[in-house]
């Protein structure tokens, strides 16, 4: 699938100063900034739902120690 991106003249800059003190092109920045924030938002959700579970099974505990 093509995607185009349009960054502000600020962004640009920036992405394109770091992609050429990576030695990387700027496709290859911006990809790998899109698989960090994939992996960080994936890891938020999983730190939420575990925490849910956890409240969940200890919430007897829990409201019988308030």
């Amino acid at each position: 699938m093509s995607m185009h991106l349009r960054l502000d003249d600020d962004r640009t800059a920036a992405l394109r100063e770091r992609a050429r003190q990576e030695g990387i092109s700027l496709q290859a920045a911006a990809l790998r900034a899109v698989d960090e924030y994939l992996a960080a938002t994936d890891r938020r959700a999983r730190v939420r739902r575990t925490a849910r579970e956890q409240a969940d099974i200890w919430r007897d505990l829990m409201d019988r120690l308030k």
